[in-house]
C-alpha cells in the first residue's frame, strides 16, 4: 500500500513538473512579444535654407528643424543643411518638386522663373507691410492663392509658414545717393520685381546669391545691393564693404520668406506628425519676425557706430520706384496668367481695408 502511494505521489509530482515547465517556457515566450512592441518607423526628411550659415533666416530654419524633430520625438528627423549645399542656391523649390529636399525656407521671388507672380507676394515695391501681410498671408487667403499658382508642381505651403520680417534696407552702397540721377547705369544687386521695376528706371541690376554679395562688393562687381534687413545685414559684416545705407520701405516694405514642404511627403505623414509641422513652423517664423525688429533696432546703431553713413532714400527715388512700380503691376496683371491678377488684387484690397483703420 506504501509502496502503491509513493508511486502515485511521484507520478503527480511529475505531472506537476511537467505543466509548470510547459506554462514558463509559455509565458517567457509570450512576454518578450508583448514587451517588443512594433517599431515606429522613422521618417527622415533633408531642409534647405537658402542663405549662408551666418544668416538669421538660416539660423532659423536650423532651429525649426531641430524642433520638430525633437517635438515628434524623432518619429520625424528634419535634417538641415545650408543654402547652396545640397542644389544651387535659390533652386530650393525645384528640389523640393522632385523630392531632393522635402522642406526648404526661401523667398518666393527666387521662383520668378516658373511664377511671375511669386514676386507679388516677395519684397516687392507697394507690398504690404510685415504684420498686414502675415495676417493676409494666414486669414485672407494668400496662402490659398500661393498654392493655386504652383498648381501641378508637386510643393505646397500653409498658413504660418510666412515669416514677413522687417522692412528691408533699401541699399548698402559705396555711392552717394543724392538724387535719380545717381541710379542711372548703377551697378547694383537687385533681386525680384524690385530689381525689374529699377532696371527700367535705369540701373544695372545683376541676380547673384546672398552668400557671395560681400566678395562682389570688394571685387567691384558691384557698386550697391539690397540683401535683407538691417539685423541680417549687420551680422553678415556689410558695414565693412559699403559706406552708406539706405533706407526707405518704398522697394520692399517686408522681407518675407516662406516654408514650403514636398505635397507627397507632407500628405503622407500621420495627421499628429503634420499638426506639429505646422504649429512648430508658425511659432518661429513669428518669432524670427519679432527677434529682428528688436536685432534691427540695435543693428541701426551698430552701423553708425562703425562708421556708415545712415540715410533716408532721396524723395524723388521714392517716388520714381512707387511710379514706375503701378505701371508695371498694371502691365503684368493684363498680361500674365489670371493668377498674377488675383494675388495683386487680393494684395491690394486688403491693404487699403487695413489702411482704413489707421
Amino acid at each position: 500500500m506504501k509502496k502503491r502511494t509513493l508511486l502515485l505521489l511521484t507520478a503527480a509530482l511529475a505531472v506537476f513538473a511537467i505543466a509548470f515547465t510547459a506554462c514558463s517556457q509559455s509565458g517567457s515566450t509570450e512576454a518578450p512579444q508583448a514587451a517588443a512592441a512594433a517599431p515606429v518607423e522613422k521618417i527622415v526628411w533633408k531642409s534647405s535654407g537658402h542663405g549662408p550659415a551666418s544668416d538669421p533666416s538660416q539660423i532659423y530654419h536650423d532651429m525649426v528643424c531641430r524642433a520638430i524633430t525633437e517635438a515628434t520625438g524623432g518619429r520625424l528627423e528634419v535634417k538641415p543643411f545650408v543654402g547652396g549645399s545640397i542644389v544651387p542656391a535659390y533652386k530650393e523649390l525645384d528640389a523640393i518638386h522632385e523630392n531632393v529636399l522635402q522642406m526648404g525656407y526661401t523667398c518666393p521671388m527666387y521662383n520668378l522663373d516658373k511664377w511671375p507672380a511669386a514676386g507679388l507676394i516677395s519684397s516687392r515695391p507697394g507690398a504690404l507691410p510685415g504684420e498686414a501681410l502675415r495676417s493676409w498671408f494666414d486669414f485672407g487667403g494668400g496662402a490659398d492663392l500661393m498654392n493655386k499658382m504652383m498648381e501641378g508642381y508637386n510643393v505646397m505651403t500653409f498658413p504660418g509658414a510666412l515669416s514677413p520680417l522687417p522692412e528691408e534696407v533699401f541699399f548698402h552702397s559705396k555711392v552717394e545717393l543724392n538724387s535719380m540721377d545717381d541710379i542711372q547705369g548703377l551697378k547694383a544687386r537687385c533681386m525680384g520685381d524690385g530689381g525689374e521695376i529699377l532696371k527700367r528706371l535705369g540701373a544695372a541690376t545683376v541676380i547673384i546669391p546672398g552668400g557671395e554679395v560681400y566678395e562682389a562688393m570688394q571685387r567691384g562687381t558691384i557698386d550697391a545691393f539690397e540683401y535683407s534687413t538691417l539685423a541680417s545685414n549687420w551680422d553678415m559684416h556689410f558695414n565693412e564693404v559699403a559706406h552708406y545705407v539706405y533706407l526707405s520701405p518704398s522697394r520692399a516694405p517686408s522681407d518675407p520668406q516662406v516654408f514650403f514642404v514636398n505635397k507627397e511627403a507632407f500628405n503622407a505623414l500621420p495627421a499628429d506628425l503634420q499638426a506639429i509641422v505646422k504649429n512648430v513652423i508658425s511659432n518661429y517664423t513669428q518669432l524670427q519676425h519679432e527677434d529682428l525688429i528688436v536685432k534691427s533696432i540695435t543693428a541701426l546703431e551698430n552701423f553708425k557706430k562703425a562708421g556708415n553713413e545712415v540715410r533716408k532714400v532721396p524723395a524723388d527715388i521714392d517716388a520714381a520706384i512707387t511710379a514706375e512700380a503701378d505701371k508695371f503691376y498694371s502691365e503684368k496683371s493684363a498680361s500674365e496668367d489670371p493668377i498674377f491678377g488675383e494675388i495683386y488684387n487680393s494684395m491690394r484690397e486688403f491693404g487699403i481695408s487695413y489702411n482704413s483703420m489707421k
